[in-house]
């Protein structure tokens, strides 16, 4: 099935899992439009911008950057929007970054260093 993190992120909403929130943007305007709406709903001071593909190894291949500040929105998503992003599941060609999703802050800000983990679920319909 190839659909995009924002759109599973609507179905798992759909059903009551709270998610990450976040808003899609084509243009860095409203990447930037999207993060002050973020900071206005969630009081979201940092926000990650995630390329939209149907690939996994976003952020390994670039497509994923966390925005401390609006300047850097603009800046990130300038970067990731129109790039050819190479991961291990798109093969040399890459796929084209035609969105992406500004994604509210999961980071605690505080005194200790940030860390990055990475979670994923997989199914084994033989073992049940």
């Amino acid at each position: 099935m190839n659909i995009h993190e924002y759109q599973g992120k609507q179905i798992l909403k759909s059903f009551g899992v709270r998610i990450q929130e976040g808003i899609v943007a084509h243009t860095p305007e409203e990447a930037v439009e999207a993060a002050k709406k973020l900071k206005e709903d969630f009081n979201s001071d940092w926000v990650v911008i995630k390329a939209q593909i149907h690939a996994g190894g976003r952020g390994k291949g670039g497509g994923v950057k966390l925005a401390k500040n609006l300047e850097e929105v603009k800046q990130r998503a300038t970067d990731i929007i129109g790039m050819q992003l190479v991961t291990h599941q798109t093969g040399p060609e890459g796929k084209l970054v035609s969105k992406v999703l500004v994604a509210q802050d999961v980071y605690y800000p505080g005194e200790t260093e940030t860390k990055e983990f990475y979670i994923s679920v997989l199914l084994n319909r033989s073992t049940g």
